[in-house]
């Protein structure tokens, strides 16, 4: 009697897994349009049959795309759900190809730890006209997948207008005007009250409307509308995915909002809250990973503020932060075929290991009130931790954009550029209150430090070099970019500064050098002299007070 119940009991087993699994089909997929190009989106719907709970949940159902390169890489991308129920559902892959050629690929959709796949195909991408990816190249230097090198020159828009702020500070009307003017970066915030991927309660209800969806459809909408703006005006973005301690009472993942977890300490510590990150992760991959203008990836805006009291207590332990980020930075290069820069970033309180994280590319900060320390942070960052360092955020204030400081403001704005250009650094470093700047219309002035950027990289071949240069009372910084030479001088005092500039130099040749005033992007004209003991030197150079120059020297042929 026992066995033949437990034989029984086994065919029942048997039967409900073989009906549980004969409900899983894949039936079909099918490329939207009939072109790729390289670096372009190419699109795909899958339908198919699944039982699930959660479609956003990959613990739940995970669709993929597996693809092989024209030069025999495997990839594997993750699809997400577009529409429908377990009956019947549509979903999306969204693929940007890194080589032309010829790729094979079919999808594999797995639920309950078992597989299904839809025949191979293949498709054809045709070469491109963008120039790709942006990856970690040097200190100096991001480069693009074709190899041409990239250094960003922008500013934070944090975000748009919010219901108590004027409203025409949208992307729409911030974002043009950077492009036009040659800033070709910026950095932009996920959080209640813009783009809320996450957030079920909206921090801008006359932006986004409240939703109990697993993503906001209005953060999606207007994520995707942002993309094409950006990719239209060739800017490039460091999209920062949470705040410091996403405004817990808000946040997504506090249990009172139906999440996972009751306090902040344990977002850092949670399976449940780290596997719902990681939905989240592995969604922003599937749907905007294809996008060459998510330059960067920033898990956390400012970090150690969420780590640390005001009074500078503990109340996370640092092992712990530096954990998460270990673990979500390695997911997140494990499932991103197209390997975008990863980041993180605090206000002023290293974390212990953070900086030392190998799946973070390059290590940020914050820097308010002292942007005279600038040039001096990224040597001993750089030779501590041997990866490129930004400084995300720096401004004259960090209270706020008070218009009685706007002549002090301005300034600070500008010697921040010219300190980052002159820097080892791929980013410049960027102000906050963008608001501010453009009332005071100070975007126009990214075009003086486009030019020379541009110079530099022109003339480097790949190679900057910092050279020793002294000016007397004036603050001087010098790049050697391949066999040109490049001085930063600033009048940082309140009257007139005149005196000698003496640059090193790797000969005495006859040289020609002129200045470029940044104020009204003119030259000077072209004079020419020999250095002396390998060292150039320009006896009465004078400047008045905060006046900025750009010397630029090269052999004289």
């Amino acid at each position: 009697m026992y066995l033949k119940l437990k034989i029984i009991f086994s065919l029942v087993l048997v039967s409900a897994w073989f009906n549980s699994y004969s409900q899983i089909k894949l039936i079909s997929d099918s490329l939207l349009g009939n072109k790729v190009a390289e670096y372009e989106k190419a699109e795909w719907n899958i339908h198919l049959s699944a039982p699930f709970n959660n479609p956003y949940d990959q613990k739940d159902i995970a669709l993929d795309m597996v693809l092989t390169t024209p030069s025999g890489n495997p990839l594997v991308l993750p699809c997400y759900f577009d529409s429908g129920n377990s009956t019947a559902s549509v979903w999306k892959a969204r693929f940007a190809p890194q080589e032309k050629g010829k790729y094979a690929y079919y999808f594999q959709l797995t639920v309950n730890k078992k597989s299904v796949s839809l025949p191979q195909k293949s498709f054809f991408a045709s070469p491109g006209t963008k120039p790709g990816f942006l990856h970690k190249n040097d200190y100096y230097t991001f480069k693009f997948d074709d190899g041409e090198l990239f250094r960003g020159i922008g500013e934070n828009v944090g975000w748009e207008s919010r219901s108590f702020e004027d409203p025409k500070y949208t992307y729409d009307k911030i974002l043009p005007p950077l492009s036009k003017n040659g800033a070709n970066f910026f950095r932009t915030w996920m959080c209640p009250w813009n783009l809320p991927l996450e957030w079920k309660k909206s921090g801008n209800p006359k932006r986004y409307a409240n939703s109990t969806d697993y993503f906001n459809a209005g953060g999606i909408k207007r994520m995707e509308q942002l993309l094409h703006l950006v990719d239209s005006l060739h800017l490039y973005m460091m999209i920062t995915l949470d705040m410091n301690s996403g405004n817990w009472p808000n946040n997504p993942y506090n249990q009172a909002n139906g999440g996972p977890i009751k306090t902040w300490p344990e977002f850092f510590t949670s399976q449940a809250a780290m596997d719902k990150y990681k939905n989240k992760l592995r969604y922003m991959v599937g749907r905007w990973g294809y996008s060459t203008n998510i330059a960067a990836f920033e898990f956390f805006n400012e970090i150690d503020n969420g780590v640390f009291t005001p009074a500078d207590s503990i109340i996370i332990p640092h092992i712990n932060i530096t954990n998460w980020h270990d673990e979500m930075a390695r997911y997140l290069k494990g499932i991103d075929p197209y390997n975008h820069l990863v980041t993180t970033s605090i206000s002023h309180r290293d974390i212990a290991g953070l900086n030392s994280i190998a799946y973070i590319d390059f290590n940020q900060k914050h820097i308010y009130k002292h942007t005279e320390k600038i040039p001096s942070i990224y040597p001993d960052y750089i030779q501590t931790y041997g990866k490129p360092y930004v400084v995300g955020e720096f401004g004259y204030r960090w209270e706020d954009a008070d218009p009685q400081y706007a002549t002090e403001a301005d300034y600070d704005y500008k010697r921040g550029l010219w300190y980052g250009l002159f820097s080892p650094t791929p980013i410049l470093p960027m102000t906050w209150w963008w608001e501010f700047f453009d009332d005071q219309n100070m975007t126009p002035y990214f075009r003086a430090v486009r030019e020379i950027s541009d110079k530099m990289l022109k003339a480097c071949n790949g190679s900057f070099e910092q050279i020793a240069v002294s000016a007397s009372l004036l603050q001087a910084q010098a790049v050697k970019c391949g066999d040109a030479y490049f001085v930063y001088l600033l009048n940082n005092s309140d009257s007139r500064v005149s005196g000698p500039v003496t640059l090193v130099l790797n000969s005495n040749r006859n040289f020609a050098f002129q200045f470029f005033d940044p104020e009204t992007r003119s030259y000077s004209q072209k004079s020419h002299k020999r250095a002396q003991s390998k060292k150039l030197i320009l006896p009465n150079i004078i400047l008045e007070s905060k006046q900025s120059v750009v010397l630029l020297v090269k052999s004289a042929r």
